[in-house]
């Protein structure tokens, strides 16, 4: 509560001496008082606008089946008691560690494209009737970001598998680190690549569907919705807390099945491919496939061995990441130019 009020004023201290401003001026800015902001009805127009309320409603209504889609498994462990309150805590645990990198990395990288593709593209409009230059710098920007996701998934799930011991040790001691907590971080991370992977291409195609297709879209999620809690009770009961992380990797395997076919029939009559960013060099894949190898064999022979021995362990993991980041510096120029002049250029800007 205390955070929010904070947050709270913070904004309205900055709308007090930003509208009406000369720098709100020539970003034409909108609003030209602070009551602008605040509910209103409007002479001689609709108290609600038609076309905006429904679409509203359709995205009222695919957010609340995302919410049993990325909730689902809570309800499930609540209601039907599948695990017992030991394994619920493990798994809440992992949980929040784990969707560490998706709230601070993955979603405000989701956010901010998100804005970019809405802005880029027109809702709705076959793509040989937009402005091909616009069209261009998307598919370029989409292929860059999924390139990108990839590869932090991929490293984090190559290295978690490794570490996963060593980062629950280090976070909540020998309790956490020696029963079926290692298990489930491993397993959440190989689900970290694929919330990576959904989350992009989610958010093109969110951006470019039109409310017949977000409709279309929504019927198909009540169906997931169901699948997927029926999923989480068999598996769990199955396969224990690890089924529940096995059900979110088979829901995000669905949704970016379609992401994937919606983005590929949407640039079919275009010459960009986007989705070539799926695609890696061999001397890529080899340097990860390599490091999963040295780091798997390492975590086996040398994590249990003592300080010195963990010291090792740590030590190889940092020259196999070391090996693959410089794979990727002289395999994907492409990539590397657009991490340079999207990211690391506004930082040098901002320093």
């Amino acid at each position: 509560l205390l955070y929010s009020s904070c947050l709270l004023a913070c904004y309205v201290l900055y709308f007090v001496k930003f509208v009406g401003s000369q720098e709100a001026q020539r970003k034409s800015f909108p609003l030209s008082t602070l009551g602008d902001l605040m509910p209103k009805f409007l002479c001689h127009q609709h108290v609600i606008n038609p076309r905006l309320a429904i679409l509203t409603w359709t995205f009222y209504k695919q957010s609340f089946l995302k919410q049993v889609l990325t909730e689902g498994e809570r309800y499930v462990m609540t209601f039907l008691n599948v695990l017992n309150f030991g394994d619920q805590g493990v798994y809440d645990i992992v949980n929040n560690l784990g969707s560490l990198v998706a709230r601070f990395l993955f979603l405000p990288i989701e956010e901010s494209f998100y804005v970019f593709f809405v802005k880029v593209l027109e809702r709705g409009k076959d793509i040989g009737h937009q402005k091909q230059e616009d069209v261009s710098v998307a598919a370029t920007v989409l292929e860059m970001l999924v390139k990108l996701v990839l590869l932090i998934g991929l490293t984090i799930a190559v290295f978690g598998y490794s570490y996963s011991q060593l980062a629950l040790d280090i976070y909540g001691g020998s309790m956490l680190s020696s029963g079926s907590g290692p298990i489930l971080l491993r397993c959440y991370c190989v689900y970290v690549l694929l919330l990576a992977v959904n989350g992009v291409t989610e958010c093109f195609t969110f951006a470019a569907m039109s409310k017949e297709e977000v409709d279309r879209y929504n019927l198909m999620m009540i169906a997931l919705s169901l699948a997927f809690l029926g999923l989480s009770y068999y598996l769990t009961w199955w396969q224990g807390a690890v089924g529940f992380i096995l059900a979110n990797c088979l829901n995000m395997g669905f949704r970016i099945a379609h992401s994937l076919q919606y983005i590929s029939h949407y640039f079919k009559h275009s010459e960009n491919r986007p989705l070539v960013g799926l695609q890696l060099p061999r001397p890529l894949l080899l340097a990860y496939l390599g490091s999963a190898i040295v780091t798997a064999f390492s975590q086996a022979s040398l994590s249990q061995q003592g300080l010195m021995a963990l010291s090792v362990h740590v030590l190889l993991g940092a020259v196999c990441l070391i090996i693959v980041l410089i794979t990727i510096f002289f395999t994907e120029p492409k990539f590397v130019w657009f991490v340079r002049t999207q990211f690391l250029s506004q930082d040098k800007k901002e320093t």
